[in-house]
């Protein structure tokens, strides 16, 4: 859904740095930016039914944040809503989605054009939130000719030209972790100043690029994490994750154990018990 979003003309060049900018020059803080879309979501749908208000609770249950944190955030954007009456929901669609930069349409280009990068260009969401595939990239002669969403798949050579013709900021990176840093180097290089990361891999960049990562099987491990808890397995004096974690998890971890040696445990003679934080926290260290 778009609100008062202008059409992209020649001399408009969408740059995903203004309202980052602009945020950060109003002192909104980080944390709220990245509230910012969830409100965004959750009003768009109410639009979509046609509700013309919503009051603070609702807005925040359907949100998944608490009333008080919203009514903060809120604040930073100078909307305070009206007492008795909520908060105006298309206004609040234009006032977010200015706050974020969507009152444009962002070219974005996807690199790495598998199953995922697939999905991806069969995403209908990116169109009604401001985002516009400008173009699909791959490397592979096999992949490069085919189509995806109707888009041609064209080679990783034509990155350059297609930035600098299409005033491409934004890049989403699909492809294995082992081609993830070149990819986004050539994309850096190109002018792509803003990145999303679906590679299970560090990206490094300089300053003044901005790099998301969204990594599926870290949340699906933190998911497996609360599984465990709610089924009630966590581990007993006897009974140690490790025992149940993979082979080559629990060979890293005997390997560690080998490496401390018979030091160890005189050292825990004579070590001062550890001392735990504010939050009972203590150090640990995991196997890669």
């Amino acid at each position: 859904m778009a609100i008062g979003r202008p059409s992209p003309s020649s001399s408009q060049t969408p740059d995903p740095g203004a309202a980052r900018r602009s945020s950060r020059a109003r002192g909104i803080p980080e944390a709220t930016v990245a509230r910012l879309p969830l409100y965004l979501r959750a009003l768009t749908a109410l639009s979509e039914r046609s509700v013309p208000t919503v009051s603070s609770e609702e807005l925040a249950a359907a949100a998944g944040v608490n009333s008080a944190k919203l009514r903060k955030d809120f604040s930073y954007l100078g909307s305070y809503g009206t007492r008795g009456v909520g908060y105006d929901v298309e206004y609040l669609v234009y006032q977010i989605s200015r706050e974020l930069g969507l009152t444009q349409d962002w070219p974005v280009v996807i690199v790495g054009i598998g199953n995922l990068g697939h999905a991806l260009a069969n995403y209908g969401g990116f169109a009604s939130r401001g985002f516009r595939v400008a173009a699909l990239l791959d490397a592979d002669p096999s992949v490069v000719g085919s189509t995806a969403a109707g888009l041609p798949v064209r080679h990783m050579d034509e990155l350059e030209e297609i930035v600098a013709t299409q005033h491409v900021s934004i890049g989403v990176i699909t492809t294995p972790p082992g081609a993830a840093q070149q990819v986004c180097d050539r994309l850096v290089e190109a002018g792509v100043t803003s990145i999303l990361n679906f590679a299970p891999t560090v990206l490094t960049v300089p300053d003044g690029v901005d790099v998301r990562k969204v990594d599926l099987s870290i949340e699906l491990q933190i998911l497996a994490f609360h599984e465990q808890r709610k089924a009630g397995d966590e581990p007993s004096a006897g009974d140690s994750v490790l025992d149940r974690a993979p082979g080559p998890v629990r060979a890293a971890a005997a390997k560690l154990r080998r490496a401390a040696g018979g030091g160890k445990a005189e050292q825990a003679k004579t070590a001062p018990a550890a001392k735990a934080g504010p939050d009972d926290d203590l150090s640990a260290v995991m196997p890669a």
